[in-house]
């Protein structure tokens, strides 16, 4: 299909949907960010999946999804964590198709701006 990509395969009744990690990630980080009290993604040195932020793997046929985020000052980790976890959850069974296992939220730091 595409040259050095993961793509992961969803069989369909007429045929199977093959979607790249890069873009569920992008998917993820996009539904990341619209949650209230982000101040955004962190920057992963050696990331697998091309979005910022968020590293995608499969275990069986359910994703597994690690997000690192940056909170603003103010808001409630665990609040906001779990409005993460809920969006990208949304978002990868909606828009993808792809059960999630687990969305893994990372704190990386409190942003004051």
């Amino acid at each position: 299909m595409g040259e050095n990509k993961d793509y992961l395969t969803h069989a369909e009744e007429l045929g199977s949907i093959h979607i790249s990690e890069e873009v569920l990630a992008s998917i993820a980080a996009g539904a990341a960010v619209e949650v209230e009290g982000i101040s955004g993604l962190m920057n992963l040195a050696a990331k697998k999946s091309g979005a910022r932020g968020v590293r995608l793997t499969m275990d069986e046929d359910k994703a597994v999804v690690d997000i690192y985020v940056m909170i603003r000052y103010g808001y409630a980790i665990p609040e906001v964590a779990g409005k993460i976890q809920d969006a990208v959850t949304g978002a990868l069974e909606s828009m993808a198709g792809f059960a999630v296992k687990s969305v893994n939220v990372h704190v990386g730091g409190v942003a004051f701006s």
